[in-house]
Order: C-alpha cells, then structure tokens, then sequence
C-alpha cells in the first residue's frame, strides 16, 4: 500500500503548531509532485505548502479553521485512486493518524520559495496551467464561491489578489471570463507575492463579558513576551533635535521615502561605529552579527505584532529602502511575508511617534540584544548656544538592552552619536 502522511511543517523557527488557512485541492483531487496543496497559517505569515510526492488527496484530518502541532499529520495522499478508500479506512481506524507506526509513510511539506511566480506578459493570471493567486484570494474565493479562473488580477504580473475576489462578490456576479484558462488550474506551486494593496483582515467586534480567543499572531507575541521576562535589561533616555531630519524629510518625501525608512538608516549607520549594539547573547558569549538588519514594529490589522526587517540598511540607499519597506509592510499585513523578512532582524526599531505618543518603554525581542522606542517630534523652547531662547523639533528616545552584553555607557555612546548624525548630518542619509 502506497499511502503517505501530509504533516504540519515548521514554517518558522519559533512556530510550535500551525492553522489551516485553506485546502487548495479537495478529497480525491490528482496532486502533482512540487504542487501547493495547502495554506497554511504560522505565527508570522500565511504559507503556501507544497508536496513531493504525486498521487491522489485521499484523506484531509485537519479542515480548513483547525490547527495543527508541528509534525503531526493533517491529510493523506494515496499513489493511486484505487487506494483512497483503504486511506480513509485507515484515518477512521486510526482516528488522527498523526502517530500511525506502519504506513502511511511522512510526506515532506515545504513553504513554497520566495521567488514569485509570474503571470504571462499580457497581464494574464495564468501561465502553463499556473493560476496565480494569493493564499488570502484562495481563501475568500472558496468561502465566497467565487471561480477564480474568472478572474482578471489586479496585482503584480496580473496575480489575483483578495481585493479582486471581494469586488466580484460585492457586484453579485460573475465577469466575463478572460483568456481562457489552462486546462489544470494551481498545477505548480504559487509563491507569496506583494499584493497591490493588501485588504484588511476582520476584526472581530468586541462583546461585553465574551472570551476572544487569541489569534495565531498574538500567540506567537505572548510566548515571546513571556520569553524575555528572563533577561536583565535597562533603559536610557536620550533628547534628539529633528529640524534637519524633518527639513530632509519634506524634500524627498515626494520621491517616496519613508520617515520610518529614514530612522532606520540612521540607526544602521550609526551601528557601524558600535558593532556591540548590533549584537546579542547566547550561551557561548557574545554573538557579533555580520549584517545590520533593523527590525520594525507593526501591528497587524486582526491582533497580533510582526517585525519586517529591513537588511543591510547601512548599505542601501534611502530610495530603495523605502520602496523595500513600503513592500514589507503591505505584504506583512497580507501576511505574505517569507520567513527571511521577519526572522532576520539584529536591532529593532518601535516607532509610537505617528500616534502623540512622547515617550514610552520597549520590550527587548528574544534573539537580540537592544530595541529603540522612539516617540513624537514636537515643538519645544530651548535655549541656544548665544544664551537666547528658539524653539526647536525635538523627540524622545529610549533604548532598552540586554545588560548580560550592554552596559550603561556602551548605549549612550550609541545615542550620543545617533543624535549627532541625525542633528548635524542628516544629508548623509541620502548618499
């Protein structure tokens, strides 16, 4: 008997178990080998996951909504139809199946690569037999009944996005079919790719007296708060004058750079000169990074937070940040983000500017060794150096460190130097 087991993959290094998002094929479909049979939701992002073996899906254990401990199984795939019923037996005999010591033999399940697969160049959603949608489009379009071979993309490369399901379901109806879609739709495995713009996950209202259960996202956060309960850390304080930065800011911010993109190059900068701030500790000592990664804090629209990271910033030119962060967070809220582009980071930055917010205290991420909380730049009165009073753009920031590695001068020596580029130099950012 050729049956094999479809097991939970790891799609993260923190993730423990993983929520069914949607089954891309149904019981007794024909499964290609390297084919995405399922989305799957870690602690991060949501996941296309792909099979090495070819047959028939026999059997699914987990639906679509359950979740799933890494390693355990969540569907049976039979070589042959002849044996999707002896699959069925054999997952009604053995109830999860999760722990069958015979066969069914493990099937390895991967996250698709981060390269995304493109339409053809007419515009097209599909490409031999490829039907190019994201997993959040898939989703809607089973629980809307809507046909996605009916559909024209409007995302990259004409890739079908969720905005074009939702706009098909709000008319009522079915549009005119555009090329005529190849004979075996989702043949080949579809990557995550950026949607044009990501559409916003429900929010679930809250009821008086009523138990919200916590989403996959705000699991992943409360085992890693949990996390650093464990390691001594502290603060420091420091008052950095923004008129420089904020007269920099308005000349190319109709090119399309970013503040958050700006104070992310700053700080990679001025990581160069202070390698130890970039670092973090482990039981063997002090581990010195080789690249600068700047993590930032984003909230997710249904709970939950994620860090993008921007990499190697000190070596990228601001205009190309900002077009990679611009990226990085439309993806992160669609949750397409690859698992590089959120557990790759060295330093995070928590920006509460946006909000009014003066000043506040971060929590240090598990893995590294300093985060910066930076508030609101507003007018202050300050006297200048002729002994006169100005008023000058002015905000607060506070880094929080790993005291096992960091100590006290280590990072006001950081901040003294980052206020200096960021009061004196803030040209330099654009070089």
């Amino acid at each position: 008997m050729s049956i094999h087991e479809v097991f939970m993959p790891a799609l993260s290094s923190t993730m423990t178990e993983g929520k069914i998002v949607s089954w891309v094929k149904s019981p007794g479909d024909k499964v290609e080998k390297g084919e995405t049979v399922v989305v799957v939701e870690s602690d991060k992002a949501d996941m296309d996951v792909e099979t090495f073996y070819e047959g028939f899906l026999a059997h699914i254990i987990v639906e679509a909504g359950e979740t799933a401990p890494v390693g355990s199984a969540i569907a049976f795939i039979a070589e042959t139809e002849a044996e999707i019923e002896q699959a069925k037996s054999l997952a009604n005999s053995s109830g999860v199946a999760a722990t069958t010591t015979s066969s069914p033999e493990p099937v390895p399940a991967v996250a698709s690569a981060a390269t995304p697969a493109l339409a053809s160049q007419n515009g097209s959603n599909h490409k031999e037999g490829r039907l190019v949608a994201s997993p959040r489009a898939r989703k809607l379009a089973k629980e809307l009944k809507v046909d996605l071979t009916t559909l024209q993309g409007s995302g990259p490369h004409g890739r079908i996005v969720a905005e074009d399901v939702e706009g098909l379901s709000n008319k009522g109806k079915q549009p005119t079919p555009v090329a005529p879609p190849a004979p075996v739709p989702t043949s080949a495995p579809v990557a995550p790719s950026a949607p044009r713009t990501p559409a916003p996950a429900p929010v679930v209202a809250a009821v008086p007296g009523q138990i919200v259960p916590l989403t996959t996202f705000q699991n992943a956060v409360v085992r890693n708060m949990v996390a650093t309960i464990s390691v001594p850390v502290f603060r420091v304080g420091y008052t950095i004058t923004t008129d420089g930065l904020d007269k920099l800011y308005k000349q190319i911010k109709s090119k399309g750079v970013t503040m958050t993109a700006l104070l992310a190059k700053a700080v990679a900068v001025t990581l160069q000169k202070h390698p130890l701030l970039n670092a973090s500790y482990s039981d063997q000592g002090i581990v010195y990074h080789s690249d600068i990664n700047i993590s930032v804090a984003v909230a997710m629209d249904d709970g939950g937070l994620i860090t993008p990271v921007l990499q190697n910033a000190e070596a990228v030119d601001i205009y190309s940040l900002s077009r990679t962060w611009k990226s990085l967070v439309e993806r992160a809220r669609a949750k397409q983000l690859q698992p590089q582009e959120y557990n790759s980071g060295t330093f995070t930055l928590s920006n509460l500017g946006m909000f009014g917010v003066d000043k506040f205290d971060a929590i240090l991420p598990p893995g590294q060794g300093s985060i910066l909380a930076i508030g609101a730049s507003r007018p202050q009165v300050v006297a200048t150096p002729d002994g006169l009073f100005g008023v000058r753009q002015q905000m607060q920031v506070n880094i929080t460190s790993d005291h096992r590695i960091i100590y006290g001068a280590h990072a006001a020596a950081f901040l003294q130097d980052l206020a200096k580029l960021i009061e004196t130099n803030p040209q330099s950012l654009t070089l």
